[in-house]
């Protein structure tokens, strides 16, 4: 079955089940002092090591969570927070986040009463530097916008725009779940972000563990409280089992990535040349050439995603219309749509994303299958 849906989640490497497996077996409780407590601990804090030293943050500033949604979810609400406090009320964000950030960010302003600017992107869902320098005011808390797009592909100029948010001493947050892995995905840069969003189980790690990376310096105000455990930002029992398995797969990833961008971005290259010309009307939206290395995203005039989804599904092919995270929603795409693309066009689009087990043979069957399937929904779409 030619799985091409590896930005909704990727297979786990081998080094992480290992990793993750030999860690079930064991009891053990990282805040716990007994022996048994001490080892989970020792496991945890050498795998905050070895993904600090791979996304070039000190280990304190490694903030275990549960996956991105709950890391963006305090970046955005805590730093909102925390420059509220302040006396700053503003967030800046780019409008085609992913609904993690953008969903937190409404939340903000029906309940909190924050004031909230949503950059508008352009036709390749890229964010202008200049756009966020007029929408940033002396009242700014916050600016958040994702390295790289989760369904277009589109990397954002992460450095440029935290340069224009450090100019104006304000904390600027990205959402990097789809980049790192496959980017250079880096606290220390020149710029930086201050704040990261990172989660296992898109670069081969397990489900339900991520990390928000947090500079020096910059403390959110808690989401949740309780014991504390992580900086006195995160409060919740440690999962050393799916830390350790992160930590594996965040090595591995790291080792490769190279590697990995070369080869996928050539077997990108590949599918998109051969998706147009099996369906030469079919439409490459995001930017084509500065994009994720495994993302190919199309819109086919005159069909429904869903359907088209569904008939390639029933040939065992997997692929997606969007974020998983909104799969079964029966509304057009808000990056599509702040794109600029019409509401027809957003909802007969398909996302094939490719990842670490991906093949030249996994691009056969699609081919084969696409332009039948193209066809019948067009078809169904007409009755």
């Amino acid at each position: 079955m030619p799985y091409l849906d590896h930005a909704a989640t990727t297979p786990m490497l081998p080094e992480a089940i290992a990793a993750m497996t030999e860690q079930l077996g064991r009891v053990g409780n990282a805040s716990s002092l007994h022996a048994p407590g001490r080892h989970a601990r020792r496991v945890v804090e050498e795998s905050r090591e070895i993904i600090a030293a791979a996304f070039g943050a000190r280990p304190s500033e490694v903030i275990f969570t549960s996956g991105g949604t709950e890391a963006d979810n305090l970046a955005v609400k805590g730093l909102y927070w925390r420059g509220r406090d302040a006396g700053r009320n503003r967030v800046v964000a780019g409008a085609v986040e992913h609904h993690a950030v953008l969903d937190a960010v409404h939340w903000l302003a029906e309940h909190e009463g924050a004031d909230v600017v949503l950059l508008p992107p352009d036709r390749h869902g890229r964010i202008s530097p200049e756009a966020l320098a007029e929408a940033v005011t002396d009242d700014t808390a916050l600016v958040t916008v994702m390295w790289a797009n989760n369904e277009v592909g589109t990397i954002q100029p992460v450095a440029e725009l935290a340069e224009v948010a450090r100019s104006r001493g304000v904390p600027f947050h990205s959402d990097a779940v789809q980049a790192a892995g496959v980017l250079d995905v880096r606290l220390d840069g020149d710029p930086a972000p201050d704040a990261l969003t990172i989660s296992a189980h898109k670069l081969g790690g397990p489900l339900g563990v991520g990390a928000l990376l947090l500079a020096r310096g910059v403390d959110p105000t808690p989401v949740l409280h309780g014991g504390g455990q992580e900086r006195d930002v995160r409060s919740g029992t440690l999962d050393t089992p799916a830390i350790a398995g992160f930590a594996a797969a965040v090595e591995t990833a790291s080792a490769r990535r190279e590697e990995t961008a070369r080869r996928l971005t050539a077997l990108r290259d590949d599918l998109i040349a051969r998706v147009r010309a099996a369906v030469p009307d079919a439409v490459l939206n995001g930017d084509p050439a500065d994009r994720l290395p495994g993302n190919a995203h199309f819109s086919f005039p005159g069909c429904e995603g869903d359907a088209l989804l569904m008939l390639l599904d029933a040939q065992g092919i997997a692929c997606s219309t969007g974020s998983a995270c909104s799969a079964g929603v029966a509304q057009p795409s808000h990056v599509l749509l702040a794109m600029g693309l019409t509401s027809e066009q957003a909802r007969g689009s398909l996302r094939f994303s490719l990842g670490h087990t991906s093949t030249p043979e996994d691009l056969t069957p699609l081919i084969q299958a696409l332009p039948p399937a193209v066809e019948r929904a067009r078809r169904a779409g007409l009755t």
